[in-house]
């Protein structure tokens, strides 16, 4: 990847996930489309009243009066309500609705799972996206629950649905016994399922996250032991079997448990098997992380397929990897670099799927570019377009969606998805600017969940072949500024906004801490105030 992407531009995430909250929950939205949230009478697993939303723009098969209300995602809930939350917007009151208590409609207790699922019951599940036949869509929704109780902690029921999905997951790590070799998993009947879907070994990672977060939450040893048999099932595949969106979860928890628990897994190798991607015949051949420029502009760092045309990124994948893999450089600060590197090119990517911030002509759909206000992105972004538009051909990269191929009859709207933009509260939360361009500022706390937070992370990389100068926004109090990279101090006694130097493409990894603590190194760990800031 480029150290500095030519096309570099950085959106304000904040104010751009604060926006699409606004818009998608809007229950009067006076736009084209009409409201993009309904309500889902239906009671499904719990006797409570949900709220549906639209997957993409204008689905024939969605909305209030199809189905019965019935069909919509957790994948697109989950997630929206988490990057609300993540942004500083309380979803459990909000028009007078408690939105993370009405997600409880997705653990799906009545056909015997007791999990969260993508969809509230079979009965619509078979209309689109996985439910029980595409094992990643059965174990995101977990994890994405998980991290949404942590958000918003305390809402009534959650802890016995976060107990249940734990126990579930344990039972299926103790049935699978380290072979993942399957598409899908019945979490009612405990057994895997094959079928013409890739097996996805990487469910492993995903297993592992969630089972670790029960154990930082509920406190019990069995859980970390299947954390750990899961990663070491990860880790007993010969190649890389990155599927869709699992594996970096498992990169995060591998690194954990090695700085926390002591533990010696080759989380070298579990990154390289997502950015280099899965070359795999038997797998997802050719997902992974895209490297390169397309046309005139820097796409590197946007997850997908490597191949698909040439390549093919989508949105929502490529944002979601921000969540385990900024807060994993406390743990591995090693990939400092490299981490930020990534995030500075993805970051800076990820505003094309937008139709207000791609040129007209790079997009498959211009007419429809003022439809949501630059609210709702495209899918995904094509190198080449593959629906054969005249207007397109020869024409790199294109804004583009899937949407009308789901369904005859799907129109051009929904290759704009509301489900691919849901998580872009995790870029508002994680990234923030300094006055140098291309120099982040990159929380690293803020998607750690049940951790020990109590002192402000950030990581700060610098792109250029010269030592530069940012100014520190002061979190707290009087502090002292350490960096574990260097495990130097780069300022102390702060009390405002302090200029800092980050050396040559390098690192700076900064814990605020109190002024005038004094460290204690207790074997190769650095503690302050009995909270542990280097591992290593």
């Amino acid at each position: 990847m480029p150290d500095m992407p030519s096309s570099y531009q950085m959106l304000n995430w904040y104010e751009k996930a604060r926006k699409f909250d606004a818009y998608v929950f809007d229950w009067n939205n006076k736009g084209e489309l009409g409201p993009l949230i309904w309500e889902d009478d239906s009671c499904r697993n719990v006797k409570q009243k949900t709220f549906g939303l639209y997957t993409t723009l204008g689905d024939i098969r969605q909305g209030p009066l199809h189905h019965g209300g019935e069909f919509h995602e957790s994948l697109n809930s989950l997630t929206a309500i988490l990057g609300a939350g993540l942004v500083g917007i309380d979803k459990t009151n909000q028009d007078g609705r408690n939105y993370v208590k009405m997600l409880q409609n997705f653990f799906n207790s009545d056909n015997g799972w007791n999990i969260i699922m993508n969809n509230t019951n079979p009965q619509v599940a078979n209309l689109g996206g996985g439910y029980g036949r595409d094992w990643w869509y059965d174990v995101l929704p977990n994890a994405l629950y998980y991290a949404v109780c942590d958000v918003f902690p305390h809402v009534k029921g959650s802890e016995s649905i976060m107990r249940s999905i734990a126990e579930q997951f344990a039972k299926a790590d103790s049935v699978l016994a380290g072979n993942y070799d399957y598409s899908y998993f019945d979490y009612g009947k405990m057994r895997g399922g094959r079928s013409q879907i890739p097996y996805q070994q990487d469910a492993a990672g995903g297993h592992s996250y969630v089972l670790l977060c029960a154990y930082k939450k509920f406190g019990e040893g069995r859980y970390l032991r299947h954390a750990e048999s899961a990663i070491e099932a990860l880790l007993a595949q010969k190649e890389s079997c990155f599927y869709e969106a699992l594996l970096p979860l498992g990169c995060y928890t591998a690194a954990y448990l090695n700085a926390v628990e002591g533990k010696k897994y080759d989380v070298h190798k579990l990154l390289d098997w997502v950015f280099d991607g899965c070359k795999s015949p038997t797998g997802r051949t050719g997902w992974g992380i895209i490297v390169g420029k397309w046309g005139a502009y820097d796409v590197s760092g946007l997850q997908g397929s490597i191949t698909d045309g040439g390549g093919y990124a989508f949105l929502m994948n490529s944002v979601k990897p921000a969540w385990p893999f900024v807060p994993m450089v406390k743990y591995a600060p090693q990939y400092a670099n490299a981490i930020g590197k990534w995030m500075l090119n993805n970051a800076s990517a990820c505003r094309l799927f937008f139709p207000g911030c791609i040129d007209i002509n790079h997009q498959w759909a211009p007419e429809l570019r003022n439809l949501t206000d630059n609210n709702v992105a495209y899918e995904g972004l094509r190198k080449a377009d593959d629906y054969g538009k005249a207007e397109l051909k020869n024409v790199s990269p294109v804004a583009i969606g899937d949407g009308p191929k789901w369904i005859e009859g799907n129109p051009t709207t929904t290759m704009m998805s509301v489900y691919s933009t849901a998580p872009i509260g995790i870029l508002g939360a994680v990234v923030d600017t300094t006055e140098v361009k291309g120099i982040l500022r990159l929380n690293c706390n803020v998607t750690d969940f049940y951790s020990d937070r109590t002192y402000p992370v950030y990581l700060y990389y610098n792109p250029y072949a010269s030592e530069e100068n940012v100014t520190y926004k002061v979190s707290g109090k009087c502090c002292d500024l350490y960096d574990v990279i260097s495990k130097k101090y780069v300022a102390r006694n702060v009390t405002s906004n302090k200029r800092i130097k980050i050396p040559a493409k390098s690192s700076r990894l900064i814990y605020e801490i109190p002024a005038g603590t004094r460290l204690k190194f207790e074997n190769g760990r650095i503690i302050a105030n009995n909270h542990i800031i280097s591992y290593n």
